[in-house]
Formats: C-alpha cells, structure tokens, sequence
C-alpha cells in the first residue's frame, strides 16, 4: 500500500490545488476553464473522501492501542479494535480500486450501433429488441437518446441503428457491450416451432467534444461528397443537396448522413460519428494487441466477437466473457441490465487489480 499511500496523497494535494483554482475569481469568469476544473475535482471527490475516511479510522486505531495498557480502558479499546480494523481492511480495498488506472472516456456520452448479422429478418428484429432494451436501461439512468440514422426492415426491424446515449458514465456502463449478441427463441415466422438461432452486433463508440477532435482525424485524409437527401422530406429534400458523406480515405471508414435538414447539421454529425468510429478503429488494433500478451476479463472488445446469448425457451442469458448466467430474461429485455453490468465492472477490476499486484 506505499505506492498506493503517495499516489493519493498527490490526489490530495491536487484536489486542493483545485478548489483554490476554482475560488479565483478569473477562473470563475472563464466558463469553459472553470467547467472543466469543476469535472476534474468531482473526479477526484470520492477518492479524496475516502483516503480522509481511512486517515481517521488509521488514527482511532492507533488511539485504541494506546489505551489497551490501562486496565480500565482495555475492554472498551479492545471492542473500538474488533470494529476499526475491519473497516480499515474495506478502505483499503476500496481505495485499490479507486486508484486503478482509469480509462480516459469513461464518462463519456456514447454512439452506440446495433445491427442485425446472421439470421435474416429475425437478426433484424433482435436487433430492434436490443435497441429497446438499452433505450430503457438509459431511462434507468436517467439519460438521453436520441437516433441518429435507422435502416428498417419489412418486418419492422433494423438493419442499422446508430444512437447517441448522453448522461453521466455513459461508456464506462455500457462499453462492454460492444460485440455479437447471440439470440436463440421460436421467430414469429416459424410453423413447426423450432428455436432459430440469430445474432446482432453492437458497438459501442465514445462520443468527442468538438474541442477533443483537434488531431483525431487531419483533415486532409477525409475526402466529403456532397448530394440530395433520398426519400421522405418533400420538395425540400428533392431540391437540396444537404446530404454529406465523408470517406476517411486511410481507413476506408465511411459515413453518410441525410436525416438533418441543413447540410450543417448533416455534416456535423457526420463528422461526430465520423470521429468515433475511426477513434474505435485504432482502439481495437491496440486492445487486440494488448489481448494477444494478456487476455482481458472482459473480452477485447471486438465486434465479431460473441459475448452474450438470449435464450427465450429457457429465459436465461449467458455472459461468455465471466461465465455469468442468469434466469430472468424477460426483466433483461426490459432494460434491467445492473446485475450483468456491475458484474463486468468488478471482473475488471479484478483483473486489474491482480495484474497490480503481480
């Protein structure tokens, strides 16, 4: 616990760097400044908190052991003893963990996609029952989604569904999802009741501020057609060319967006999931290199990768990536996903922690 004692109190020393900073009077006059100050200290509060909670029990320890010679105090000290160490022993614990090495985007708002793969029209309308799922765990939470680009099905699924969930700790709550979400149930087409097995992939992007894109993407590498909206939208649509598509020529990346009515608002967003996907691009080159040295609790992330399956008959589903399966499917489907969540939450951080201590 050394290292971990000076790290925090750096944590110490800076939090109260903060607040000083954000008592001067220029920094509250500087809006943008004193906001980003205002995230940095309330990242730091529950860390600081805690590391004070653990200095006390520490001294009321110590106070107790003292008193442990005077045979009038003994008992008392001994009862003060039989609670504090205990407590000391969960500060420490929680304050490991508090001090794991943070990833950067985990507060984050997120853009999440959810297609259907294998499985034709049922993949599709897996795909539309997931979508469901996380609008509703996004109620939960308090957060705001919004679609920003559908591709339907006859059926009245989803080829493709892009979203923008926004709120607090977004991505550090749902980023495990992304990968390939296994169904197995009776479709509503089948006659003779056998159980059909489809998938639909999900991914999930951190979304960046317009002040963080400086330097993601160079300009230069995205090639950006201009052309008229398709579909709904009236003689507007049919006379404007505010559809955008930009193509991030080094990738191959592409993304086209027509649902906005200004070619602004279209290029803007097609430059926000633009941003994100490329960013995800990379970030799975290096969480795949990082997996082949050491495999992550979690999985590494990848799309193709199976992580969960829904079975319908059995109203059961099955994390692969922590062997964690439970029977309650219909209240999973209803977005009641805190129990697989907080469950890949503490797989991490367990192997975190392990690696921290080898």
């Amino acid at each position: 616990m050394d290292n971990i004692f000076a790290q925090l109190q750096t944590v110490v020393d800076r939090y109260d760097e903060l607040n000083q900073m954000l008592a001067d009077p220029e920094v509250m006059n500087d809006s943008q400044n004193y906001m980003a100050l205002s995230k940095e200290a309330g990242g730091l509060r529950e860390t600081v908190e805690k590391f004070k909670e653990y200095e006390r029990v520490v001294q009321e320890i110590a106070d107790a052991q003292e008193l442990l010679s005077d045979d009038e105090m003994a008992d008392l000290a001994k009862e003060d003893l039989a609670q504090l160490r205990p407590q000391k022993e969960n500060l420490e614990e929680t304050l490991k963990v508090l001090m794991l090495p943070k990833d950067p985007n985990d507060d984050k708002n997120i853009i999440m996609e959810i297609r259907g793969a294998a499985g034709g029209d049922e993949s599709s309308l897996f795909a539309g029952d997931l979508l469901n799922m996380y609008r509703r765990y996004a109620e939960s939470q308090n957060w705001s989604v919004e679609i920003v680009d559908e591709s339907t099905t006859e059926v009245g699924g989803y080829k493709e569904v892009v979203l923008m969930i926004s709120g607090t700790q977004v991505f550090s709550k749902l980023k495990f999802e992304s990968g390939a979400h296994r169904v197995q149930r009776i479709p509503t087409t089948e006659t003779q009741g056998r159980v059909h097995t489809s998938t639909a992939t999900v991914g999930v992007m951190p979304e960046f501020e317009e002040v963080e894109m400086d330097g993601l993407i160079d300009p230069k590498d995205v090639r950006e057609d201009v052309y008229r909206s398709s579909g709904a939208g009236g003689q507007h649509v049919n006379k404007t060319s505010s559809a955008i598509r930009l193509t991030h020529e080094p990738t191959g990346i592409t993304v086209a967006m027509q649902d906005e009515r200004s070619q602004q608002q279209n290029r803007a967003r097609a430059w926000k999931i633009l941003n994100a996907r490329v960013y995800d691009h990379f970030a799975q080159q290096n969480e795949a290199q990082y997996a082949a040295q050491r495999k992550n609790a979690v999985g590494s992330g990848d799309r193709s990768e199976r992580i969960r399956t829904y079975n319908y008959p059995q109203n059961r589903v099955t994390d692969h990536r922590i062997g964690l399966t439970l029977n309650k499917l219909d209240r999973i489907m209803n977005g009641e996903l805190a129990d697989i969540i907080d469950a890949l939450v503490l797989a991490e951080q367990t192997a975190k922690l392990a690696a921290l201590n080898q």
